[in-house]
């Protein structure tokens, strides 16, 4: 087993991607890959989950909001593409099939895992049941598009700090991985504070850690990497936590200033979407903290990106 550990998530995103790329050569569905098996990650700093890497790793903030609001909500609804259309090409008639949100909090129709677990912790803090199941061999043998790679999470309270683990059948480290670790890190805080413990550390398994090779040019350019200031409080009542999940999946103000950040972010993205692209600066310009630079900073690379495909639409047309 090979060990990684930081203090950041960009830091830990910098050592993952050296160490892919040293990886075996494979090819999944006939696709070339980096892989490396058996990999353990450890996070000191769960708060720092935040990648900024310019040039080569500039990640979409509002996607990453968006994703972790879907999940936690128990959601496979397809407002998820506002944010991130490629999803749609993963998708069996229009419907993610392996979104972890109804595994999490509907599992079979009925069961709140995430709910369980905060049930058992309180009954038991020294339990060793305090788990969530994503992997689903009756959904996920059916060969669909969307198969979850995550296989599931374990809490741990002990003496008095939460730590939290996670298993994966495979990582892809340069476009999943920002975004998995945003949500599963939020998920830690969130419980943390349910159960009244301190953050604990953040454990993350890997059975196939990989990157696909048409990556590698841009990952030689992983060069500037900064870690992010940890992210605004987060921790709210259980009692009231699905409505205000409703409200920042509305872009709506919460009360709470930590979510309310993450409303913003989504307002400001949506407006740019539609094309008020003046009014989504001024909206990300007011968010405080991470959230708010990491939002200019992809509103920068999307400006970046428009103007290469002109150019080389211009170049094509001479």
């Amino acid at each position: 087993m090979t060990h990684l550990t930081a203090d950041s998530v960009a830091e830990l995103f910098v050592g993952a991607v050296a160490l892919a790329k040293s990886g075996e050569r494979v090819s999944p569905r006939g696709v070339a890959t980096r892989e490396v098996l058996d990999v353990h990650m450890r996070l000191t700093q769960p708060r720092a989950r935040l990648l900024y890497a310019p040039p080569a790793r500039v990640i979409n903030p509002a996607f990453a909001v968006a994703e972790t609001v879907w999940h936690l909500s128990g959601s496979d609804a397809p407002w998820i593409f506002d944010y991130n259309a490629r999803l749609r090409q993963y998708a069996d008639d229009g419907v993610l099939r392996g979104a972890y949100g109804p595994r999490m909090r509907k599992w079979a129709g009925n069961v709140d895992q995430l709910s369980r677990v905060v049930e058992i912790l309180k009954e038991d803090p020294d339990s060793r049941r305090a788990l969530i199941q994503l992997y689903d061999p009756a959904q996920d043998a059916a060969g669909h598009k969307d198969v979850p790679c995550t296989l599931g999470f374990g809490f741990h309270l002990r003496a008095g700090r939460l730590h939290m683990s996670t298993t994966m059948r495979g990582q892809d480290v340069w476009i999943g991985m920002p975004y998995d670790l945003f949500f599963y890190t939020v998920l830690h805080e969130l419980v943390a504070g349910w159960l009244g413990a301190e953050l604990g550390e953040f454990h993350h398994h890997v059975g196939s850690l990989h990157i696909y090779e048409n990556h590698l040019d841009q990952a030689e350019e992983l060069t500037a990497v900064t870690a992010s200031a940890g992210m605004p409080d987060l921790t709210t009542p259980w009692r009231g936590f699905d409505d205000l999940l409703a409200q920042v999946e509305a872009r709506d103000v919460t009360g709470h200033p930590g979510w309310d950040t993450m409303a913003e972010t989504l307002r400001s993205y949506r407006l740019w979407k539609d094309g008020a692209r003046e009014q989504a600066w001024r909206v990300a310009d007011k968010i405080d903290g991470p959230l708010g630079e990491a939002l200019i900073a992809w509103y920068g690379e999307l400006n970046r990106r428009a103007s290469a495909s002109t150019a080389r639409e211009t170049a094509r047309t001479r």
